[in-house]
């Protein structure tokens, strides 16, 4: 019975450290991933800033520019550096704690990793900088070729528009697509998980039966 009971306690511990790695090895996973979106939301936002600064500082613009234009470019302009500063900020503020953590050879340290605490706002940062902020700057592209050359020629602009308002329509519909198939890949790993949980908790149940009778017949 002895032999019995301490192949039942072997068992029991290591499936308790196969669930603690597992776990683990999932946080990690996240770590990961969310490190990937902070590098890539403070590249985009760095880069497409500065661009929509070059932009209105470069810019030529004379006395017959309508007033509604200039309104229209400076307002655009200004929320594409100030979604994309603030995009850019938070990514600098969170991505050097997770980088810490990142460069540690141990499993347990990704406990100490804010990203799973901090996990809305590497979204907003990701969301801020590879959508809203796309958006804008498609949008000041369009009103910049307006602004640069209405006096000159309307086919100009109006070309430009033509061109950028379907190139909108994809991004938004593969932005729909794309977060529509991550849920549901999403939705089908956990559902896998709570599945794996159940058979966990039913071998448990088992287990802890087997164990009861033993020590009984002790």
């Amino acid at each position: 019975m002895s032999d019995g009971y301490s192949q039942w306690m072997t068992a029991s511990n290591a499936n308790e450290m196969s669930n603690q790695h597992t776990m683990q090895a999932l946080s990690w996973r996240r770590l990961y991933l969310a490190r990937a979106k902070l590098k890539a939301s403070s590249r985009t936002s760095a880069l497409l800033s500065g661009f929509a600064m070059v932009a209105m500082v470069e810019i030529e613009l004379d006395k017959n520019t309508p007033e509604g234009l200039l309104i229209a470019f400076s307002i655009i302009t200004t929320l594409v550096v100030a979604v994309h500063l603030l995009a850019l900020m938070i990514s600098t503020c969170i991505l050097p704690n997770i980088e810490s953590v990142s460069n540690l050879h141990s499993i347990g340290a990704v406990q100490e990793s804010p990203h799973d605490r901090m996990h809305w706002y590497i979204e907003m940062a990701w969301i801020f900088s590879t959508g809203i902020g796309i958006l804008l700057f498609l949008a000041q592209m369009a009103i910049l070729a307006w602004v640069r050359f209405h006096d000159m020629s309307t086919s100009a602009p109006i070309a430009s528009t033509v061109i950028i308002f379907p190139v909108v329509i994809i991004f938004v519909a593969f932005a729909v697509h794309f977060y529509r198939q991550l849920i549901a890949h999403k939705y089908e790993r956990s559902t896998r998980g709570l599945a794996e949980l159940e058979s966990m908790a039913n071998d448990l149940v088992v287990v802890s039966t087997r164990n009861n009778s033993t020590v009984q017949s002790v």
